[in-house]
């Protein structure tokens, strides 16, 4: 997936809505991954499993079904809005 998006992602400009947070591989590790923000533009449509931990945190990868470029990010409503 991170290959096939390469072209199309732009390195995120100040102010980026996650700067500051860590990501870790998955339940129970403090393994802490490597990101690069990404300039948050790009819309995609993603396959998600809604089951969720205790913490809220999601149960399962969500996983990329397709990129949007028909949309714009400010015409998408932010998710839980």
């Amino acid at each position: 997936m991170t290959r096939s998006l390469e072209g199309v992602l732009l390195p995120a400009a100040g102010g980026h809505p996650c700067t500051g947070r860590t990501f870790t591989v998955g339940w129970g590790s403090r393994d802490v991954l490597d990101v690069t923000l990404v300039d948050p533009q790009l819309v995609v449509e993603v396959d998600v499993d809604v089951a969720r931990d205790a913490a809220g945190r999601w149960r399962h990868p969500v996983r990329l079904h397709r990129t949007r470029p028909d949309l714009s990010a400010a015409s998408v409503p932010l998710f839980g809005a």
